[in-house]
Parts: structure tokens; sequence; C-alpha cells
């Protein structure tokens, strides 16, 4: 299985690099709109040895709100919800994408037109407790298009958040944290890189298939940037 996915990722390498060239380095999620937020940790489970899942706190954070494949609204998408937090020397990146809750459809993609839609990790990351995933859930009013200059005025305007869960497995989920997404940036649509292999939350391990297949793919935009001329 993980020799699958790595090469899986390898062969998903090839056109995302082609592609990341042609949307100036940008392969998957070519438009979207930055913003300001605020992620408030209110304290999760407390047995499972996470302490970035267990203890309080509140931290600035930066969102990208993106349509994956770039399609043209109202056409449906798998849309992308990725957060940066500062973390001392390194970042802490999060990276979730429209999907389901259930059992089974927590592992399951879902294209979406509503920004304030469910989205999860997908991914899963290695801990002392076991294989954890994240989801976000919209904490607020729905009904947000998932352009960037609608999304860019609903948080404007009426705001837009998120509440934070965790599972372990196929459990129950266990809120730990809300983010609050609070102005747009001044440029619309700066030059960020997130990286969730690379950076994850202190305590946690980007792991499993997911993880194999998304390393190979993040190194293709890398160098579809590098060729665009940026660092």
């Amino acid at each position: 299985m993980q020799d699958l996915a790595r090469l899986a990722g390898r062969l998903a390498a090839v056109p995302l690099g082609t592609l990341a060239r042609w949307r100036d380095g940008k392969p998957m999620h070519p438009r979207g709109v930055v913003l300001d937020a605020v992620l408030e940790r209110t304290g999760g489970p407390r047995d499972w040895g996470v302490r970035w899942l267990a203890e309080p706190a509140r931290e600035p954070a930066v969102v990208r709100l993106s349509r994956g494949a770039g399609l043209p609204a109202p056409l449906p998408d798998l849309l992308g919800l990725a957060v940066r937090l500062p973390d001392g020397d390194r970042p802490v990146d999060l990276l979730l994408s429209t999907g389901g809750t259930g059992r089974r459809t927590r592992y399951v993609p879902v294209p979406r037109v509503d920004a304030a839609a469910t989205y999860s990790s997908f991914m899963g990351y290695r801990s002392t407790a076991g294989t954890l995933r994240l989801v976000a859930v919209p904490d607020g009013p729905r009904g947000v298009r998932s352009d960037p200059g609608p999304v860019a005025d609903a948080v404007s305007g009426r705001g837009l958040a998120f509440r934070l869960l965790v599972a372990r497995g196929g459990g129950d989920w266990v809120p730990f944290a809300r983010l609050v997404l609070t102005a747009p940036v001044a440029e619309p649509d700066p030059d960020l890189r997130f990286d969730a292999v690379r950076n994850p939350p202190p305590g946690l391990l980007a792991d499993g298939p997911m993880a194999r297949f998304r390393a190979p793919a993040y190194a293709a935009a890398r160098e579809g940037r590098s060729g665009t001329g940026r660092a």
C-alpha cells in the first residue's frame, strides 16, 4: 500500500508539474482569496497526549479559500480551506477539502458550490493516540458563493467562521477550536504556499496513503514554481 501510494503520487506529479508551470506555480487551487483569521483553541481531548489539541490558546492565522480545479462558478468544485499558523521557526499548515463527516464519507472528497461547507483533512496524522483526522464545519450562516470576490465580501460583511474537530480513526468528532475569518488581506491573492506534509501541528505527523501521495505532488508544485521564476 505504501509503495502504491508513492507510485501514484509520482505518476500524478508529472502532469501536476506541467500544470504548475502553466498556472504560475499552482497546479491546483489556482484562484483563491487570502484572509486574516484567528484560531481560538478551546481545548480538546486531554487524554490523547497531544498538547496542541488539548491546551487552550488564541493565535493569528492566515486562511486561503479556493476552488480546486479552478472551474468557473456556479459549477461545483472541490473547495479548499488552507490554514497557516505561526509556530516559532516553523509554521503549521492545515489543508482541508470539502467532504463529509460520517464514518465512511470522511474519507471521500465532495465537490461543493457553497464556501460555508464542511472541509476534511482526508490525510491522517500519526499521534500517540493513533491516527487522527481533522474537520472544519461552518459555524454560522451558509450560502457563500465560492468565487474569491463573494467570499471576501461575505467575510467583510457578515463574517465567516468554522468549528474545528478531531476524530480518532472512525470515531466520534471532538471539538477543539474555532476559526474566525476576520478580513481579506490587502493583496487579493498573494503567493502563499502551504505544505501540510512538512508542516503538521506539534505532536502530529502526516502519515498514511494520502501523505505519501501528496509528497511528490508538493515537490512537483515547488519545481513548477521555480520554473516560473519564483523562489
